[in-house]
């Protein structure tokens, strides 16, 4: 099967029952935002895979419909609150939420989405229903931590890699581990196995952001949908960054200490020097060498499940389409 038959296959039935559960009430202008950023498009990645595990451990995908709602509609809010956090002018290529509207109605069409993403698992018998909002709460205050130290790290100056890791691990990829273990739970597959999948969603998760962070550098500003280089503008410090800081020779590294001290009008030409910094340092393959890693750690778990060889070659290609893209 073709991987964009395979994807939208998962995909179109779920952009049914996206559409079909949010719909516009009163007072609009808390639900039109909600409606908005749920209508950006995006991969639509984290409910792909949790409808895709169900039926991978024998469940039915229509029995995973709401937990994947749940997961985008997290997914969606925490986007649109960090948004106003990095004060982002656009979000999958168009205006944000809170450029469109205000910031206060970013604030709470967001907490009215958190709150929302756990009605949905209304629906699911008591057993089930613990099992599943247990999980998600866990990843959930994991996902503020990962904002938190993302937001910590912008005023320090002695960020480690490992921390770096452990951030992005908080911030994206436990999101995508859990989508992944509700399916299991759904499909009502033993807990060495949803465990198993969620360690492979975890380590596919941090390969994912890695990824995310090269393409904001080097990705085509055609296709990526976010301002390239918008994590240069906003000195984040990433991968790259540290990496370079670590590598880079003595002038380099002063240099890219200095650009990331300033915020200048024209950012076109800091974008370019931050870059070239990156490149020169080794950090840039460094960064390709680390993607790899994660990818092949995800697949060496897939060897603890007790699936048929097809499903597990399933979830392979799902892994290799996700680092091959470049948007």
């Amino acid at each position: 099967m073709a991987k964009t038959e395979f994807i939208d296959r998962y995909k179109d039935p779920f952009l049914v029952h996206l559409e079909k559960r949010s719909q516009v009430t009163e007072p609009k202008n808390l639900y039109e935002p909600i409606q908005y950023i749920l209508g950006l498009g995006g991969k639509r990645l984290r409910p792909i895979l949790t409808l895709m595990t169900t039926e991978l451990f024998g469940g039915k995908v229509e029995e995973a419909m709401d937990a994947a709602l749940a997961i985008e509609m997290f997914h969606n809010f925490s986007l649109v609150h960090d948004d106003i956090m990095d004060d982002a002018p656009l979000r999958r290529g168009k205006v944000t939420v809170h450029e469109k509207w205000d910031i206060n109605t970013g604030i709470l069409s967001g907490d009215a989405m958190l709150i929302l993403s756990y009605q949905f698992f209304e629906s699911y018998p008591p057993e089930i229903f613990k099992e599943l909002t247990t999980l998600f709460s866990k990843t959930a205050i994991e996902v503020c931590e990962g904002q938190q130290y993302d937001v910590d790290f912008e005023t320090r100056d002695d960020v480690t890699i490992p921390e770096y890791l452990k951030m992005i691990e908080y911030k994206t990829s436990v999101l995508v581990a859990a989508a992944m273990k509700m399916g299991a739970i759904i499909a009502k597959a033993p807990e060495k196995e949803s465990s198993a999948i969620y360690e492979f969603g975890r380590n596919l998760g941090i390969a994912f952001q890695l990824k995310d962070d090269y393409l904001d550098a080097f990705g085509d500003p055609e296709t990526f949908g976010k301002q390239v280089g918008g994590d240069i503008m906003e000195n984040k410090k990433t991968f790259l960054y540290l990496r370079s800081l670590e590598k880079a020779n003595q002038q380099n590294r002063e240099s890219l200490l200095h650009l990331y001290s300033i915020k200048p009008e024209d950012s076109t030409i800091k974008v370019q020097a931050v870059k070239s910094i990156f490149m020169e340092s080794g950090a840039v393959e460094d960064a390709k060498y680390e993607i790899e890693s994660y990818t092949q750690k995800a697949y060496k778990t897939l060897d603890e499940l007790n699936l048929p060889d097809s499903s597990k070659q399933l979830l392979r290609q799902f892994g290799e389409s996700l680092m091959q893209r470049t948007v």
